[in-house]
């Protein structure tokens, strides 16, 4: 009677360590295959490249291929989609951009909620923008320019790459902070040419877009939208020396489906975090002119809340919407 009890005590002892033995096997063998990232931009846009840039450095990381899947189309959403409804098995990720966190109010008709049906992996750079315009503006100066829409307003046009572009949203906030009006004209193509001809007196530009420009006196840089001067353009003052609740970052991320293994997403976020302390990686990102963002995943899902929190309120504060 004794033996049987004690037969069965260790068959239950066995059938709860089972789940255990495989998830920690599982973890340790982890990737056993190449990884996918799903990038929700073409390839050559700003995304892009820094996915296949970053993911060479992962792959090292990691021992196994990090395979790009461009998946273009509706500001991310298809990819984002895409990411959702695959397995939580930590073979899928994403290059999260800000546009993501942008389109949780913009668009009211999603199958997802990025935030919550998103694993908020790991930060990988930030991307500061920088407030241009064309050389024959009378303004030479963000407060000069700030002086001349209010006793203007509504004279001044602001160019973006679309409604609920990042150039859009941050000219919205921009408007707020600096208590100016100007009209925006969105473009479905380049607006630079136009910016250099004086037809757009304004945009709120990405710092790798611009900065040959603005060194060949194409174009004027007024201010940047980081917190601090950049290295690239350190004669440029920041936005915030003027308009102190200004500041305005496009950003890189990792995304993985909810509900992928706590074990996993710990293991992406430290490759990430190592990949991002290489000096090498670090130069090749200050060459585009980002810097790396490394965060841990409690830290990064955090941010996400407060970056939907903030532009939140600048989208419908504005009144933005797409279809």
């Amino acid at each position: 009677m004794t033996l049987a009890r004690r037969n069965v005590l260790r068959l239950a002892a066995g059938v709860v360590a089972l789940p255990f033995v495989p998830r920690v096997a599982f973890a340790q063998a982890y990737p056993s295959r190449p990884v996918r990232m799903i990038v929700g931009f073409a390839a050559g846009s700003a995304p892009d490249i820094i996915a296949r840039l970053f993911g060479q450095w992962l792959s090292d990381q990691l021992g196994q291929s990090v395979v790009i899947d461009n998946r273009p189309g509706a500001a991310s959403n298809i990819a984002t989609e895409a990411l959702v409804r695959s397995a939580p098995d930590g073979y899928t990720l994403q290059m999260t951009v800000l546009t993501n966190v942008f389109n949780t109010t913009l668009y009211k008709n999603l199958n997802f909620a990025f935030v919550e049906d998103v694993t908020h992996v790991a930060g990988v750079a930030n991307a500061p923008f920088v407030v241009i315009v064309p050389p024959t503006l009378s303004t030479k100066t963000l407060p000069e320019f700030i002086a001349y829409a209010k006793a203007n307003p509504g004279k001044i046009n602001f160019a973006s790459g679309g409604v609920g572009s990042a150039s859009h949203i941050f000219g919205e906030l921009f408007k707020t902070t600096a208590g100016i009006e100007m009209q925006h004209v969105p473009y479905r193509g380049v607006y630079i040419n136009d910016l250099i001809s004086g037809q757009i007196q304004a945009v709120i530009n990405p710092i790798p877009q611009s900065l040959e420009l603005i060194r060949t006196g194409k174009i004027r840089a007024l201010a940047v939208t980081t917190l601090k001067r950049l290295a690239s353009l350190p004669d440029i003052p920041t936005v915030s020396e003027f308009v102190p609740s200004y500041e305005a970052l496009g950003w890189y991320a990792l995304g993985m489906p909810k509900n992928t293994p706590a074990e996993i997403v710990n293991k992406i976020n430290a490759s990430t975090n190592k990949a991002l302390a290489d000096p090498k990686l670090v130069e090749r990102l200050a060459a585009l002119d980002d810097e790396p963002m490394p965060m841990s995943p409690a830290e990064f899902s955090k941010f996400v809340v407060s970056e939907r929190d903030k532009w939140t309120k600048v989208i419908r504060g504005a009144g933005v919407t797409l279809e």
